[in-house]
């Protein structure tokens, strides 16, 4: 029942969000855009707490205000609410399969945000070069997710080269997190399940490192993590039934 009720107002929340920052977005004015993207985040996490039984527990510290690469791990439609929720106002990396949902592609193009290409998509070449240029003045935190895609719970696709290409260029301190909201909120399913959703920021890895020593040393730190945290999201779970 109560992933029925989170579904029933999550949508026509989204929506009017959607439309009214999708009207705003003709006028440029990128900051109103963005407080918008950040408010209908911020709602999405009360949706979550409140209706669906979802309390977002943040672990670690959020770098706000930094100019740091955000690498997290993937695994739920929620993930981009919830750490824009949580880190505010932050540059970020999305693949362009989003732009598939009516209105968002010119909302993200508008809010400064930047489409790449997704596995197995054509039509955002050069964006990923055109992102790191542009966030080489932006002293927000960019937030990209290093496997391009969600894997499912307990599993884990490649770690691409852009991630390494975005430390290397710009020279920046990666902030690796954790996650362990696909056992809440399963990939793009309608089914949803209450009990925490973990979001974790781990050490941090300096800058300098070469790649074959960074993409292992990132992928082991978050996927090792992630583990635990699913473990520790299924005893929780075995334990409400």
């Amino acid at each position: 029942m109560r992933s029925f009720i989170f579904n029933f107002i999550f949508w026509p929340t989204l929506i009017v969000f959607a439309l009214i920052t999708w009207v705003i977005s003709f006028s440029g004015w990128r900051a109103g855009v963005r407080t918008l993207m950040r408010a209908a985040c911020r709602t999405v996490r009360g949706l979550m707490r409140y209706i669906l039984g979802a309390p977002v527990d943040v672990r670690g510290t959020p770098p706000t205000g930094q100019a740091v690469i955000i690498a997290a791990k993937h695994q739920s439609w929620a993930d981009g609410f919830l750490m824009m929720a949580i880190m505010g106002d932050i540059n970020f990396v999305i693949g362009n399969e989003i732009g598939k949902f009516p209105l968002v592609g010119r909302i993200i193009r508008v809010s400064g945000a930047t489409m790449v290409n997704s596995p197995g998509l054509t039509g955002a070449q050069g964006a990923l070069a055109e992102a790191i240029n542009a966030a080489a003045d932006d002293p927000r935190p960019l937030l990209i997710y290093p496997e391009g895609r969600l894997p499912p719970v307990g599993e884990s696709f490649r770690y691409r080269k852009g991630v390494h290409l975005m430390y290397e260029t710009l020279e920046r301190t990666v902030i690796p997190v954790a996650t362990n909201s696909g056992l809440r909120w399963p990939q793009n399913r309608w089914t949803k399940h209450p009990g925490p959703a973990v979001i974790e920021f781990l050490d941090a890895i300096p800058p300098g490192l070469p790649r074959d020593d960074f993409l292992p040393r990132l992928k082991l730190t978050i996927e090792t993590r992630t583990r635990a945290l699913e473990a520790e999201g299924q005893a929780t779970k075995e334990a409400r039934s």
